[in-house]
């Protein structure tokens, strides 16, 4: 326990780490209670109210943030939109990372034909634009929640099989895993006790930075119309919605765009401080 409150310690010693989770733990807040947070039904239409200003720019009072040119609150909106951005990002790259470590945890681990062969695949989902293939895929079998997470998993995996890959090649010849295979250890043991827990640092790392891409690509796909479809509410879609009237109604298209920057900067700037405490050549920083 100790441990960890030091761990802690270390990673809010920072004040823009400190900033970072604040902004993520208020965020994973609203999507966990948003039915309670929200003042209005976020898909609910008022025709009367369409087009409202913020309150504080002379709009109703009881719409903080405006209303859209259905009448619908912007900041319900918001709330019930940050589910689908921490859903789609979590469970995206909870599936990009089973796919990217046990493949690049066997290649980096037996080598030989093997490793050509991840290696050959690796390199050519790389070459490939990635937005080209989520659109191609998304276009042929149609736009879903559970699509989006798919192909989102199995394209995206490349990155965490090269760390994995490499942070593999440089353990499977440390002592401790030359000991456990003289012991005569089975090796998915080896590499579930052994090999895993001492790559776990660059991992975790990945996998922070890894969300906010997610949540920036879901919130693309959303506003080109390859995402999750209405009437679920996303930052993405709402953007697409407020491009028609930037001139007139700057708040429809401003506060899902600032959303998404501030979870995806919360994101990157905690990663960025996690690389710094988990990695023995920066700990002391």
């Amino acid at each position: 326990m100790s441990g960890l409150w030091g761990f802690l310690r270390r990673l809010l010693s920072s004040p823009i780490a400190a900033i970072g989770t604040l902004v993520l733990v208020t965020f994973v807040v609203m999507a966990l209670f948003a039915p309670q947070l929200a003042p209005f039904e976020p898909t609910a239409p008022n025709l009367r109210a369409r087009l409202a200003p913020p309150s504080w720019a002379g709009g109703p009072a009881q719409h903080v943030l405006g209303t859209d040119h259905l009448g619908r609150d912007i900041l319900s909106r918001l709330i019930y939109g940050s589910r689908i951005a921490l859903l789609v990002g979590i469970a995206g790259v909870t599936l990009q990372a089973f796919l990217g470590i046990t493949l690049g945890t066997l290649a980096g681990y037996f080598g030989g034909k093997l490793d050509v062969g991840i290696s050959r695949l690796i390199d050519t989902l790389i070459a490939i634009p990635n937005t080209i293939l989520y659109l191609t895929v998304l276009g042929v079998f149609g736009p879903s929640l559970v699509g989006l997470v798919l192909v989102i998993g199995f394209i995206g995996w490349t990155t965490f099989a090269r760390v994995v890959r490499a942070e593999t090649m440089s353990v499977r010849s440390r002592e401790f895993v030359e000991a456990a295979r003289a012991l005569g250890q089975y090796t998915p043991i080896i590499l579930v006790r052994h090999v895993l827990p001492a790559i776990m640092a660059p991992i975790i790392v990945v996998a922070t930075l890894n969300v906010a891409t997610v949540i920036i690509l879901e919130a693309s796909l959303s506003f080109l119309g390859f995402g999750v479809q209405p009437p679920t509410v996303t930052w993405g879609r709402m953007l697409a919605d407020g491009r028609n009237y930037v001139a007139t109604a700057w708040w429809l298209a401003t506060f899902p765009g600032v959303f998404i920057t501030f979870l995806c900067l919360s994101l990157i700037f905690l990663g960025d401080r996690l690389r710094d405490v988990l990695d023995p050549r920066l700990r002391g920083r």
